[in-house]
């Protein structure tokens, strides 16, 4: 059964930085999409960043010149690089993926989630 693992997630100070990784496991295939969602407590889950397997990448404005994505077929990876963290961007984080669709949803892979925790 495929498996999504997140790590990298942790607490840090506003204005530093984190790297998130995701690392899909039991697959051979390569996901048309790949991205991170987030859950701040008490919100609805966003969309932050996703990145196609042609490099394809959308980003929320809220993250916008401080977040960047990327992938890594090969390893079947993807990671999220955020820069300027904020105490806004204090959430759990979710790394997604999709073999077919041109988005994701509730219905694909999905990991357990990192919390990431912004002191100000």
């Amino acid at each position: 059964q495929v498996k999504l693992v997140e790590s990298g997630g942790g607490l840090v100070q506003a204005g530093g930085s984190l790297r998130l990784s995701c690392a899909a496991s039991e697959t051979v295939l390569t996901f048309n999409i790949m991205g991170w969602y987030r859950q701040a407590p008490g919100k609805q889950r966003e969309l932050v960043a996703t990145i196609t397997s042609v490099g394809r990448t959308y980003l929320a404005d809220f993250v916008k010149g401080r977040f960047t994505i990327s992938r890594d077929n090969a390893k079947k990876t993807v990671s999220l690089q955020m820069n300027s963290l904020e105490s806004e961007d204090t959430a759990v984080y979710y790394c997604a993926a999709s073999y077919w669709g041109a988005t994701i949803s509730e219905n694909d892979y999905w990991g357990q989630g990192t919390q990431v925790t912004v002191s100000s």
